[in-house]
This record gives C-alpha cells, structure tokens and sequence, in this order.
C-alpha cells in the first residue's frame, strides 16, 4: 500500500518546456483525492518552486533546497538545516578560485554576484542539455528562471558572510565546463561536513550534511504516521538518491541516468512523457483504486 508520493521537479515533475502537464497534475490531484500524501521534493528554493506549482494549481508540503528548507502545504516553515557558516566560507574559497559560477540560496532568498553571467551560464546550459530551441525562447527561459525563482544580485557574497541573519541553505555551482565541475567536486570532497549533489550534469548542489531530500522526507512522513515503505519517491538525478535509498517504492525517470536507475526498483517513462502521472498510476493500483 503506498500512502506517500514525493516527486522531484527538475528533470520529473517539470518537462523540458519547464512546465507541468495537465496529466502531470490530474494525476496529482486524483493522489491526494484518494488521499495520498503528495510532496515536492526540490533542489529550488521555495519561491522558485511555488510559482511553478500555483501556475498549476498545486498545493502541496515541499521540500525545498534539497531539505534544507521544509515547507507545510500553507508555506510555513516547518524545518531548516543551513550550512555552518565557517564551512561556507571555506566552499566559497575553493569555487572562487577555480573561477566558476554559482549562487547563494538563503533563508532571505536566493543572490547572485553577477546577473548577467548568470543569465549567459543559464542560456549555455539550457542551449546544451535541451532538445533544439530558438534561441529567444531559450532566453525567456533563462530570465523567467532568474526573475521568477526572485535571484538578485549583491555586490559581494561577503555581505552575507558577514550579516548573521543570515543563514545559507545551499552553493548552486553552473557550468557547461564539465571539468571544471569536477574540479570543484574533486577540492570539496574532503570538507565531511557537507553533502554533494547534483540535480543536473551540468550543476553542483552543496549543503549541509543533514541538508538532504531523503533526511527531509523520512521526518515529514513519520511526523504523519506514515512508514518509509508505503512511500513511493520518483526522481531522475543524484540529488533524489537520498530518498530512493530509504523508500519503499523507488522510481526513476526514463530520462535518469543509467546509474540513477540503477539504484531503483521501478522505472516510469521520461518527463516528456508524464513519467510522473504514470508513476501515480501505479501507485493508486497499489491502495487498490
């Protein structure tokens, strides 16, 4: 019997137009009408996840950055693991000094240094791991991902540093240069204090150890009596892992990587073509509806 779904965005819930289907969503709504417990579980921040999910008028718990932040179904926050600041310092160190792009997410939103590399390493990524697009479109998308997930920018990292306030949920590190990337998972491996991951081949995710979907995942359903196997999780990348290791009905998308599907025990089709809602199918067979 599955009584808890927990979908990914990124990659699974979203398609590659950056939007969810209407079968997506009906499946959704059919879950949790039938009363499953549905949860987002996402490497975006919140306001870059609600926008997506009101658009489609869905109202869900989420965990949000990787369950650095959780969510209720009404907003509030229920839960937060933030990174040491010392530990910060020292991944923002190294990212600086390979010279590559990433981003602060915050309990005070999410910042930028530079607007406009973001913006050109956004095009670079959607222009190389997308299906052929026009390029003005490509660049909606880049910007609506900037404006819409509210990223602004500061002159300095060291402002936020500094200001204890506030407290950084995640390093989102971009970049098309996949040695680079290596690089920088390579120099921040040794720091045990800190989980890596990544939602995307073209991105890292740093947070704080506890700081992970599956950790997230298994309070929220314990807290509503629910037990890790009635739980189904659908993903399609290595930040998913955490939760695929503890459930009891892993899923992964027919885009997943071969290493992602690996490690579950059901596979659904791609999120071009409603893995999600596919994947909610089997889940309401499973609670005999």
């Amino acid at each position: 019997m599955i009584r808890c779904i927990a979908s990914d965005m990124d990659g699974t819930l979203i398609n590659s137009r950056q939007t969810i289907s209407e079968a997506n969503r009906e499946a959704i709504l059919k879950a949790q009408q039938e009363g499953i417990q549905v949860v987002i579980a996402t490497g975006r921040s919140y306001e870059e996840a609600r926008y997506v999910l009101q658009e489609a008028g869905i109202h869900t718990p989420i965990i949000c950055v990787n369950g650095a932040e959780v969510r209720d179904q009404n907003g509030t926050v229920v839960h937060v693991h933030s990174l040491d600041k010392k530990d910060a310092q020292e991944v923002m160190n190294i990212l600086k000094e390979i010279d590559i792009y990433f981003e602060l997410y915050t309990n005070k939103g999410t910042f930028t240094e530079n607007y406009e590399i973001g913006l050109q390493t956004v095009i670079d990524i959607f222009t190389t791991t997308n299906p052929p697009m026009p390029e003005e479109f490509v660049r909606q998308m880049a910007k609506e991902r900037l404006e819409k997930g509210f990223i602004r920018e500061i002159g300095s990292y060291s402002d936020i540093m500094s200001d204890n306030e506030i407290h950084i949920y995640k390093f989102l590190v971009f970049s098309a240069d996949k040695e680079k990337l290596q690089l920088a998972h390579q120099r921040l491996q040794p720091i045990s204090s800190i989980a890596i991951s990544s939602s995307g081949s073209e991105n890292l995710e740093i947070t704080d150890q506890k700081a992970q979907k599956g950790v997230a995942l298994k309070k929220l359903v314990e807290q509503q009596g629910i037990a890790l196997e009635e739980t189904m999780a659908i993903g399609d990348n290595y930040n998913d892992v955490s939760m695929f290791n503890i459930v009891g009905y892993p899923v992964a998308m027919g885009n997943a990587l071969d290493d992602i599907k690996k490690q579950c025990r059901y596979e659904t089709v791609t999120n071009d073509e409603d893995g999600v809602a596919k994947a909610i199918e089997m889940a309401l067979q499973k609670v005999g509806k």
